[in-house]
């Protein structure tokens, strides 16, 4: 063998693989202990399925909560393929959730997957932001699906940064072209509203500045343009910025419409960045109508400043000759006259329509087009749910439940040996296993989607059915807009939150539904979890959540294992104690009481750096002190008064929480460095400098202040990386984590606590043997007043912190004690002292008599 008959591809050179390369008899032979992919040295290099690099970041995994990547940075170039811990991974082509795949807007495709005899397509990019799933758009991708079920990308860098390409190893659904129609009427080319705003025309001349804005306009149904009483449309090309009176034009992407095509869905874009498709909307539908005119049912977009542009129609004709596509099953969903999906009634209409189908097989295209529909009309009447009662809410999620369950049982057909489909949409993802009497398994596999799985008994039902039976599994991401967690009724108030998507499992055409084993169903946690909470496996039943015939398995912080002896509609709902919120009051307290602590603070450290010291006073731990706590104060109050913009900047949240961690730990380290000074102070009266001096010189001191929190900093983040960046961009609770900080305040609290006990004790015994004189003088209330304020500068009221429980004179008492712990300083160290009270006055003298000479420290 040669070197020209060994092809060596850029894959090898990433790929999850173990390559040995040995030389014998000057041939070169590569031993592959495991490949993946296997390649025929034949292939054609210049087909992307042979000639790609390989992509195997495991951080790009839609499990992958943590974040911080960016792709905008990386230099792509030609054609990639994804791995995710060694097995084939694809770029996911519905809607990844936010802070997802190791970043902050997970990137994935529009429009699906090819087939292998599709050949290289384009496919739009697009991120979410957890209110619309492609608000941001990137540039186009090319895909190509390969020989060996795997896909290849021809990746480009990301239109913005905080996004990343997200990679999924679940399997692809690949539409199916022979299409069932979903036919709505009436037909809106005679029922529309005329729109004929003359600033939406296209100007050829963008300027400044721009007015208009669509967000603010109650639409509904559908709409014709006009310009001036000539007819017109929107655009299906890229329309510059500031364009039709608004900062943010809106054009539809895809093209128009034939007659023939019916009813079409078009993206909706908005130009930014050097880039047509930066911004997203949502999705509106276009409809040709005969004598040459388009009609739109407009939407209200996702974005301020921005508004649908007009241009003046000039066509010919948009009508074409097309050959209609036969089907065996023709589906007709038809709306009431004058409806839209925003009624509740016509909401009901359609439900009611799908139970009276009759077809018992039905394609799956045609399935999930009529579930996108019902979805979209679901989420337009829980989007207005305040105008609907519990009662009708219920009601509505029950119907939806009914309906859904009963269209994917037309996706089970007969099978031999067994068979699955799977399909995931927006608002709903779908599983559905089926075995036959020639079935191998001895257990099907878990049926599992983004957020929940279930383990059932497949094989053992079927024994029970003459060897055939199926399960449909389904998992939806907005139903508890309608069935809420307030609908778990208990006899005890507690604040219930709805800790899983709700889930749906059935044994559709199966007469004999008795369980042979109790089905085991894992919910992935939505919501942070808290420790004190309680945890319920629950299932609809008709208008409440109910926990007959389920319990909680196991749990942790990410994920809880159910079990239930029956099939349902099933939930994990989470009951918390339920606490007042805080009121206006003690916020206000609080934040008047942290400024107050501030400006304490920074006159404490002006004082100790412009004020003449005895050469006996150490002040390094006091310094230190008001500059941590200063800082850490400062940084907390900032945050959490921009807390809406830096929360979804989720570096920026972990970071701020590991300094805010580090801060605090070096004030207490700092407080207990002040409590020993102290000690060795009253201890050793008559030689307190000498002994500071040679035990515990300031540089030593600096060390251990620091070094210690550094210390404990670092080792969480090794331990818990993802410990940092709560809803308060703080220290997570999940998993104990809180007590990285807990820990060693604890311990510091209660060392400083028997200091400054001992501290009191010694001096008293001190005072006692002084002359009767000083020991009077010493008895004053000045020095009870520094002995309290001892107390609060050596951190001790930070105790009350356990013991508050929702009590509101506490949490005050707690507030003020620990808020003012610069006052405190400030007025012990620098205002009761004779010295430095003496430069004080004579500062303000100087000042005040307006002389310019340099006034005496």
């Amino acid at each position: 063998m040669t070197m020209t008959d060994i092809i060596l591809h850029k894959r090898f050179l990433k790929a999850p693989s173990t390559i040995s390369v040995i030389m014998q008899d000057s041939t070169l032979i590569l031993a592959f202990l495991m490949v993946t992919p296997v390649m025929s040295t034949a292939a054609n290099l210049t087909d992307p399925c042979y000639n790609y690099t390989v992509l195997s970041d495991s951080w790009r995994s839609v499990n992958n909560t943590n974040n911080g990547y960016c792709d905008n940075s990386v230099s792509w170039s030609g054609w990639y393929r994804l791995f995710i811990n060694g097995l084939s991974a694809h770029i996911p082509d519905t809607c990844v959730a936010v802070f997802r795949c190791g970043t902050s807007y997970p990137l994935w495709i529009r429009g699906g997957h090819p087939t292998v005899q599709d050949g290289v397509v384009t496919r739009d990019v697009c991120g979410n932001t957890g209110g619309f799933c492609c608000y941001y758009g990137s540039y186009p991708i090319g895909v190509k699906a390969c020989p060996g079920d795997y896909y290849v990308y021809e990746l480009r860098s990301p239109t913005f940064c905080n996004s990343a390409y997200c990679a999924d190893v679940g399997s692809v659904i690949i539409s199916s072209t022979a299409a069932t129609p979903v036919i709505i009427t009436p037909d809106p080319c005679y029922t529309y509203t005329v729109l004929d705003d003359p600033w939406r025309a296209d100007s050829s001349q963008p300027s400044k500045p721009v007015t208009k804005c669509d967000t603010s306009v109650s639409w509904s149904g559908w709409y014709r343009l006009f310009i001036n009483g000539l007819n017109a449309h929107i655009p299906d090309t890229c329309v510059e910025q500031y364009s039709c009176g608004t900062e943010i034009a809106l054009w539809i992407h895809g093209g128009h419409p034939t007659v023939e095509d019916g009813v079409v869905t078009r993206d909706v874009c908005g130009y930014a960045g050097g880039y047509c498709c930066f911004y997203g909307s949502f999705p509106i539908r276009v409809k040709a109508c005969p004598r040459n005119y388009y009609i739109y049912e407009l939407l209200r977009p996702y974005f301020c400043t921005s508004a649908y542009c007009a241009v003046v129609s000039n066509m010919s004709s948009i009508s074409t000759t097309v050959t209609p596509q036969t089907s065996s099953a023709v589906i007709n969903i038809t709306l009431q006259e004058g409806c839209s999906n925003q009624s509740s009634g016509c909401l009901k209409n359609l439900l009611e329509q799908i139970e009276n189908i009759t077809a018992q097989e039905l394609p799956l295209n045609t399935v999930t087009d009529i579930l996108t529909v019902v979805f979209n009309a679901s989420e337009k009447i829980s989007v207005s749910s305040s105008s609907a009662s519990p009662a009708q809410l219920a009601s509505y999620g029950t119907k939806v439940l009914k309906s859904s369950e009963k269209l994917i049982s037309t996706l089970v057909k007969p099978t031999e040996t067994s068979a699955n489909v799977s399909f995931t949409l927006a608002a709903v993802e779908g599983k559905v296993f089926m075995v036959g009497p020639q079935v191998t398994l001895d257990k099907i596999p878990q049926l599992d989607t983004t957020n929940s799985s279930v383990d059932i008994d497949l094989i053992g039902i079927a024994k029970n059915n003459n060897d055939r039976s199926a399960v449909a599994f389904m998992s939806y991401t907005t139903m508890e807009n309608l069935l809420k967690a307030d609908f778990f009724n208990t006899t005890n108030d507690t604040i219930k939150t709805m800790m899983s998507t709700v889930i749906s499992a059935t044994l559709p055409k199966t007469s004999n539904t008795a369980l042979t084993k109790a089905v085991n169903f894992t919910f992935r946690h939505i919501r942070e979890f808290e420790p004190s909470g309680s945890l319920s496996c629950v299932y609809w039943n008709i208008s409440e959540w109910i926990v007959d015939g389920c319990s909680v398995l196991n749990s942790n912080s990410s994920h809880t294992v159910c079990s239930c002896v029956h099939l349902s509609t099933f939930a994990l709902i989470m009951q918390t104690s339920s606490s007042p919120p805080p009121s206006d009051l003690l916020e206000l307290l609080g934040l008047v009481c942290v400024i107050v602590g501030l400006v304490f603070f920074s006159l404490a450290l002006l004082s100790f750096a412009l004020c003449q010291w005895s050469p006996g006073v150490n002040n390094v731990a006091r310094i230190n002190i008001c500059i941590s706590l200063l800082s850490a104060h400062l940084l907390f109050l900032l945050t959490q008064q921009f807390l809406s913009l830096i929360r979804p900047q989720q570096v920026l949240c972990v970071a701020i929480a590991g300094l805010l961690h580090f801060l605090f730990l070096s004030a207490f380290v700092w407080m207990f460095i002040e409590a020993v000074l102290l000690f060795i102070c009253v201890k050793n009266l008559s030689q307190i400098s000498s002994k500071k001096r040679e035990v515990l010189s300031s540089g030593f001191l600096c060390v251990i202040g620091y070094v210690l929190a550094m210390v404990v900093v670092c080792v969480s983040i090794g331990l818990v990386p993802e410990g940092y960046g709560s809803e308060h961009c703080w220290i997570k609770t999940d998993e104990g984590f809180i007590w990285s900080f807990l820990g060693p305040v604890c311990v510091i609290l209660a060392l400083n606590l028997i200091l400054f006990f001992k501290i009191v004790i010694t001096l008293n015994s001190t005072l006692k043997n002084l002359n009767a004189e000083v020991s009077q003088m010493k008895q004053t209330k000045v020095m009870v007043f520094k002995t309290l304020g001892q107390f609060v500068v050596l951190g001790c009221p930070w105790i009350l912190g356990f013991f508050t429980n929702g009590s509101e004179v506490l949490e005050i008492v707690f507030l003020i004690f620990n808020s003012q712990q610069g006052t405190f300083i400030f007025l012990i160290y620098c205002l009761l002292n004779n010295e430095i009270r003496q430069q004080y006055k004579n500062c303000f003298t100087c000042l005040c008599s307006g002389h310019s000479i340099k006034c005496n420290k």
